[in-house]
């Protein structure tokens, strides 16, 4: 059994925020979570969290998703791995992984348990050109002696390019005794988790599992390595897409977050953000600028300059440019919804039309409906929100103002400039407009009185 323990009491002071550090986003989505993701994917079950002072914040965030437990104050990794202690199992074999170093692939962390004998205890570690900032791999010949933090360590040691990537594999029976030994004589005043790899060395088997990949060990401990996680985060999954059949014109400008799903042969221009669990099917373009989020997009849909957000759009649709879809709507399949329209929480029809300067809003609108520039569904009374339906092959003309609750029949039409307050039947022409008059001379008349002023 391997149980799981995720390191995240760290206060974060180099963040300079009132936000727990682990909780600031790469990708829209808090740091965290991409290491509970990797765990979850590598089949490890529910970790255990150690948080710190503002821990329930991430309680908050994660419930359901881990267990926690508090050091507070916070006096090391070694003082939290104690904490964590207290939550586990007497026996079996701990994997224990930071909270802030969100790149872990799920894959390395099944190859490195892999590696470490099912006694034996064990550590990744890295080769680097520049070991700045990294705690040292100390070893005896080949044997590895222990791990001494850059703080503490000598000039020579400093000199080591192996370094402590941050991940372990322990015995929990030997760590819960020899844990005791641990002090607090270092440059931090605390107490180290590295100071017991050395201590665990000498009792068992150990094993230091060589990362090809460097970055997968990047950690987060201010604003700078912050965007730099998010660079690599972000190239990665562009990566990905462009290896599974997916065009991205721009990757520099391009953002796409870990959980968005993408389909062969789509397209995604210059400036597009994709977030949350978003889809998008097959042969779709992505126009430049466009923002989806949470958002179902079919196939051979086309969506320009535009923003989708939690909605369901169908197939061959067109989108923009320069329109809003807010959370709520389903666009079905062959609809055209055009520049500076704005829909929320509506449903519309296939093959209907909604070409410009419109606003939908609690709207059931039919198949092949019209929908007229500057047509507006008028939904709210200021306490309520009133739905407004309108039945298939109807015809909304320019600038009507549609008064909710409202019900346009099967095939009516309404005529431009119309205030429509009560039911429209089926098949019939609703005018409610004031009758036009025209004022001979009105023009002149003005012209002459502003003439003598």
């Amino acid at each position: 059994m391997t149980a799981t323990v995720v390191l995240a009491a760290g206060d974060g002071k180099r963040m300079h925020s009132a936000l727990p550090k682990v909780l600031h986003p790469l990708l829209e989505k808090p740091m965290l979570a991409y290491v509970l993701a990797a765990l979850k994917e590598a089949g490890l079950g529910q970790p255990l969290v150690v948080v710190g002072r503002r821990g329930d914040a991430v309680e908050q965030a994660f419930a359901g998703q881990a267990t926690f437990a508090r050091q507070d104050p916070p006096q090391g990794t070694g003082d939290a791995l104690r904490v964590a202690l207290r939550h586990l199992p007497a026996d079996g074999r701990l994997l224990v992984i930071s909270g802030d170093t969100p790149l872990w692939r799920s894959r390395t962390l099944l190859d490195f348990i892999s590696a470490v004998s099912a006694e034996g205890s064990g550590l990744v570690s890295a080769e680097l050109t520049d070991p700045g900032g990294y705690g040292r791999i100390v070893r005896k010949g080949q044997d590895f002696v222990g791990v001494v933090e850059e703080r503490d360590a000598s000039d020579e040691e400093r000199q080591i390019k192996e370094v402590n990537a941050g991940l372990y594999l322990l015995q929990v029976k030997l760590v819960r005794s020899l844990i005791g030994e641990l002090d607090s004589k270092n440059a931090q005043g605390e107490l180290y988790l590295t100071d017991l790899l050395g201590l665990m060395a000498k009792a068992g088997p150990f094993t230091t599992f060589r990362l090809e990949d460097p970055a997968e060990m990047s950690g987060v401990n201010d604003r700078r390595q912050l965007a730099a996680a998010n660079a690599l985060l972000r190239q990665r999954i562009i990566d990905h897409w462009l290896d599974h059949g997916v065009s991205v014109l721009d990757p520099v400008s391009t953002w796409i977050g870990s959980d968005v799903q993408l389909a062969e042969d789509v397209v995604i221009g210059p400036g597009v953000r994709i977030f949350g669990q978003s889809r998008v099917g097959g042969g779709s373009r992505i126009g430049a600028a466009t923002e989806l989020f949470d958002a179902k997009i079919g196939a051979d849909v086309h969506i320009r300059q535009s923003v989708v957000e939690d909605s369901e759009i169908g197939d061959r649709v067109k989108i923009g440019p320069f329109s809003h879809l807010r959370p709520g709507c389903v666009v079905e399949s062959d609809v055209e919804i055009g520049n500076f329209a704005e829909l929320k929480n509506t449903r519309i029809g296939s093959g209907s039309k909604a070409h410009h300067h419109c606003y939908l809003g609690d709207s059931e609108i039919g198949r092949k409906v019209n929908i007229g520039a500057g047509a507006i569904t008028v939904n709210y009374d200021g306490k309520v929100k009133h739905r407004t339906v309108i039945a298939d092959g109807a015809f909304i003309g320019c600038n009507a103002n549609l008064i909710a609750p409202l019900v346009i029949g099967e095939g009516a039409y309404v005529a431009a400039g119309s205030t429509v307050t009560q039911e429209v039947p089926a098949q019939s022409l609703a005018v409610a407009r004031e009758r036009q008059r025209n004022i001979e001379g009105w023009a002149r008349r003005r012209a002459g009185s502003h003439k003598e002023e």
